[in-house]
């Protein structure tokens, strides 16, 4: 290969690398999205077939019958691309700067194919044979870029494997259904929680209505039975809806609180909670019930340790106990419009298709697990089940209303969480982040690592619902299924 080719080739490497890094796994995160399967599998092949270029690129003189099998590599790659292409227009709404980095990738191809093509033609009327050849740096880069997206073929390849091991319906218990069968609406549905309801709710035979901002990307995710919108104003007045889930906001951990990210919290949640109470207003019939999801974190810190209930206080000026309260504020408003509104306040929400559990269950397998400051502050958590559980039985118990605590009745504390996920691979906790570090690394961001809520979901109990996954034992033996009698995971002791 000539000079020319190789740079072009390097273009092309960093521009694929950027894109599928930028928009595949950080924005669109395919790996994480099970609609996405038929895509990732053409991923993995096409890494595949680049591994087996690149490494042929550097070390091998192509002759005779490797140079015809480099031009049908070349051509396989091109139809993978075309196949690719139809499928990203047919399940998710590309931004404008991907589909640019598209056509630049395509051109720089169609580049390097034109340099390439004449040599080919060339070595392929020579005598076959493997002849090695060296060509200094470019050697080392091809075979470096060669590791690299073979290992990304191989992790792509895995991510499609364990999507068609999954359980498509969410194993949730059946409840009896009091509003029968009934329109729900959801926003933020493409979400961690968001899906395990939706995908539950189609389970029940529930009409759906999803809002989000790739209608193509949720019929993919769930199907061409769902109805999905991009504004609430697409739905007609006389759509009868009967309950409303809200889910939707930016991630609370998307970085430290600035200014500008508070801002980004709030608008996120209050604007869209303002377009439901529109909908609902227009609507001939509004709905009956209204689900709201703030946060445990509408108690701030100022409890401290304390056992508490949906009937403590906020705590005006910190953050993340001003921003629940907005949220609330909000969504109370649809009980002027004659619904039933029941906010729930979520702890740290446990599930093994993501959420804040699997980034520390990879650090508890590689024997990473660690306290946080002193450990000793309380974690508020629930399953996914039982969150899902406790949104269906708001929905169908007609007395229940207002805040609603969606933590499990065993509370347990930071450290004695570490110690229980490191016991459930065999390992232990020898590592402990200081608290120092992470207000200066995190600023009042960090407040939701160093002071939890000992909540207690007194409303959840006393209207009858009956948690599947009550203590951390329950919950983390069904979730890392690597409990064995050599490494039994601690109990904790139910606190109501």
């Amino acid at each position: 290969m000539t000079t020319i080719a190789f740079c072009v080739l390097a273009f092309q490497t960093m521009l694929g690398g950027f894109d599928n890094l930028w928009h595949h796994e950080l924005h669109a995160r395919l790996p994480q999205r099970s609609s996405a399967r038929y895509e990732l599998r053409l991923h993995s092949l096409r890494e595949a077939i680049y591994g087996v270029l690149y490494l042929a690129f550097a070390w091998i003189q192509l002759q005779g019958i490797w140079a015809i099998a480099v031009a049908a590599l070349l051509l396989a790659e091109m139809l993978i691309t075309v196949a690719d292409f139809l499928e990203e227009d047919r399940s998710r709404k590309l931004p404008p700067f991907e589909r640019a980095l598209h056509t630049v990738l395509t051109v720089s191809y169609g580049l390097l194919l034109g340099l390439l093509a004449p040599m080919l033609w060339q070595a392929a009327h020579m005598p076959t044979e493997i002849v090695f050849t060296y060509h200094g740096l470019w050697s080392w880069f091809c075979t470096a870029a060669a590791l690299g997206v073979s290992i990304w073929s191989v992790r792509n390849a895995v991510a499609v494997w364990q999507m068609g091991k999954a359980v498509q319906p969410h194993s949730v218990r059946s409840i009896p259904q009091a509003i029968g069968t009934s329109t729900v609406l959801v926003t933020g549905a493409t979400g961690f929680v968001g899906t395990a309801l939706v995908r539950q709710l189609q389970h029940e035979g529930r009409r759906v209505i999803v809002l989000s901002r790739d209608p193509l990307q949720a019929r993919a995710q769930f199907g061409n039975g769902l109805w999905a919108v991009d504004r609430l104003t697409d739905i007609p007045s006389e759509t009868r809806i009967d309950a409303v889930v809200h889910l939707a906001g930016a991630s609370i951990l998307g970085g430290r609180w600035t200014r500008q990210r508070r801002q980004k919290l709030l608008a996120s949640r209050i604007h869209i909670t303002r377009d439901l109470l529109a909908l609902m207003a227009r609507m001939h019939r509004a709905p009956e019930v209204l689900i709201s999801a703030s946060a445990i974190g509408y108690y701030g810190t100022r409890h401290g340790a304390a056992r508490i209930d949906e009937s403590a206080a906020a705590d005006p000026g910190r953050f993340q106990s001003d921003l629940c309260v907005a949220i609330e504020g909000e969504a109370l408003r649809a009980e002027a419009l004659g619904t039933r509104v029941v906010c729930v306040r979520p702890g740290i929400v446990l599930g093994d298709s993501g959420g804040a559990l699997a980034p520390q269950a990879l650090a508890a397998r590689w024997g990473l697990a660690s306290f946080l400051g002193t450990g000793n502050q309380p974690m508020p958590w629930i399953h996914l089940d039982d969150l899902i559980g406790l949104i269906r039985h708001a929905m169908t118990e007609p007395l229940m209303h207002g805040a609603l605590n969606a933590v499990a009745p065993a509370m347990t504390t930071q450290a004695d969480f570490a110690r229980a996920l490191a016991a459930a691979y065999g390992k232990s906790v020898w590592l402990r982040v200081p608290a120092w570090a992470l207000r200066g690394a995190l600023g009042e961001l960090s407040e939701l690592l160093l002071c939890g809520q000992n909540a207690a979901p007194l409303h959840a109990l006393a209207s009858g619902y009956a948690f599947a996954y009550p203590t951390l034992e329950r919950a983390l033996s069904q979730l890392t299924r690597t409990r064995s009698a050599s490494t039994p995971v601690p109990s904790v002791p139910v606190e109501v």
